[in-house]
Parts: C-alpha cells; structure tokens; sequence
C-alpha cells in the first residue's frame, strides 16, 4: 500500500487533497526555492517565538498592577541601536541567499561556459570541485545544447511552438493545448479534474530547456510548481526561462495571472520522456497524428511508473 501511495505522486506531481507544503522538486531551481523556503522559514519561527515572549513578559511584568508607579523616560539608546541593527543584519542574511536564487533561475545558463569549465575542473583531477559545481549546472546536459519551446498563452489554452523541430517545408512544429475538462467535470479517466490536457508539452529528460512566454490577447503566466518556474505570458513582448528536469514523468501546471471568465480552467500538463521517446512523439507529431503521439507520451508515463512501482515492491 505504502509503494502504491508513493509511485503515483513521484511521477505525476499534483496538488493533492490534505497536503502540506510544496511540490516535489523536480528541478534544481525548485530545490533551491525549497532549501530558501526552509532557511527563512527558520527565521521566521525564531521571530515570531522572540516577539511572543517580550509580549508577554511585558503583559506580565509592567501590568498596571504588578507595576502601580511606572517609570518615566524618552528613549534608551542601545534599545533602539539593537532594534535598528539585528533586522538589519537578518535582512542581510536573508540577501545573502535569495540574490543568488534570483539570479540561478532568472539568468539563462550559457551552455558553452557550463562545457568548458565542466571538462577543466575533470582535466584538472578537481574532482571534488567538479562534483559541486555539477550540483547546480550540468555539463553533459550542455554539451546537447538547448531544446527551445514558445508557448504563447490564448483565452483559455496554451499553443507550444518548437523553433527546432521543422517540417519538409521549414514550418516549426506547433499546436494548441486544451483544457479536457472545464468546471465541475468529474470524469477522471482523462487526468487529474482540471489539469488534464488534449495534446501536452512533451520535453526530453535530462535536457536543458529554454521557453520562451507571449500573449495573444491577455497577460497569463505559464506556472509549473513541481519545477519551480512562473513566467508571464504578455501580449507584445517575448519573456524567457530555463528549467533541467532530471526524472521522467508527467509535471501539471496552471495559468496563474488572472486572464479572464475561464481562468481556472487553463491547464498546463508537461510530459517528460527519454531521447528516443522524444524523438518518436516528434516524428508523429510532424505528421500530422496527433492523437498517436499523445498516446505514445502517455503509454511511456504508464509504463515508466509501473517499472517504479515493481521496483519499489
């Protein structure tokens, strides 16, 4: 029972009913956000336990009855240095480790650098090194270069555009992404209520993905908790992102910019595959059979959890 419980979150990452916290990381900057959640979270605590308890020494100790004749006076300096310093110094601290945050998920990687400093650190024997920086950037992902994919946000459904991918005419592959059910639909079979789409986002594992973000008509924002990215989609104006997902499976979203009457039923569904998967969803999708290149994504997720799930037992 436990195995089954834990298999279908580990590949299909969803809100779930009584849950607490966040999503599943399923990418390095997800990570990082859940490691910075936790650190200031801490401090928060400790804040919040600090300012409790001078409230109630001072309800205790300079009530009007434990204290009949208060003391007079204006100000007292170190009082107010401590008070002007200490959040000072937690805002610094806090800095100290979103500015980095900020800029890992909001600067694009350059993939050449990423190569070249990956294969110096392992010709240098820096192994120790090599596997820190790897932590964070990934070098035999680099060296396959980018796999970039537009998607524009439309009243109410997303259209994905791949650059890379090209017809015999030279026309990029393109197609929009519906929403299955809308409302109150109840029918499960096609996918979690409101998230399921008709023909999903389809990515590599293991690649590094460049999107890029539009609008044809409102802002929306293009949102996937499990990897821990949110870009607005604006009308006139090409907005970018990067993500890494290291494990297959199938990763649901939602617009998350208020765009409209149907704005809760703007679902976002990605699907991650091998190469070869990849490669085959492609070929099909290039010919015009979309319906056989969905099913082929969702034949993969089904059987990749099964394997995980007889692993596990």
């Amino acid at each position: 029972m436990c195995a089954a419980i834990l298999a279908g979150p580990a590949l299909a990452e969803q809100p779930q009913n009584g849950a607490l916290g966040m999503q599943p990381a399923a990418t390095r900057i997800a990570e990082r956000i859940h490691q910075f959640h936790g650190f200031v979270l801490v401090i928060i605590t400790i804040i919040t336990i600090f300012v409790l308890g001078l409230l109630l020494w001072v309800i205790i100790r300079h009530n009007k009855k434990a204290n009949p004749q208060p003391r007079k006076f204006s100000h007292n300096t170190l009082v107010e240095v401590v008070w002007t310093v200490v959040p000072a110094l937690i805002l610094v601290a806090i800095a100290s480790q979103s500015f980095p945050n900020l800029f890992y998920q909001d600067v694009v990687p350059n993939l050449e650098q990423i190569t070249s400093k990956g294969k110096q650190l392992q010709a240098d024997g820096k192994t120790a090194a090599y596997n820190r920086y790897t932590k964070n950037y990934f070098p035999e992902a680099a060296e396959k270069g980018f796999v970039n994919i537009k998607a524009q946000g439309n009243q109410w459904n997303w259209t994905y555009t791949y650059p890379d991918i090209v017809d015999d005419a030279g026309y990029p592959l393109e197609f929009v992404s519906n929403p299955l059910q809308v409302g109150l639909s109840t029918d499960s079979k096609v996918g979690p209520r409101n998230l399921a789409v008709d023909y999903p986002m389809v990515i590599p594992v293991g690649r590094y993905v460049r999107y890029y973000t539009a609008a044809a008509d409102v802002i929306h924002s293009w949102t996937v908790p499990a990897f821990g990215v949110k870009t607005d989609a604006i009308p006139g104006r090409l907005n970018e992102g990067w993500f890494l997902v290291d494990r297959p499976g199938v990763y649901y979203g939602q617009c998350s910019e208020l765009c409209g009457v149907n704005h809760a039923y703007m679902p976002i569904e990605v699907r991650v595959v091998s190469e070869e998967e990849y490669a085959r969803w492609a070929e099909l999708m290039l010919a015009g059979d979309y319906d056989a290149a969905a099913a082929s994504v969702r034949q993969v997720a089904s059987t990749e959890q099964a394997t995980k799930f007889a692993a596990k037992q």
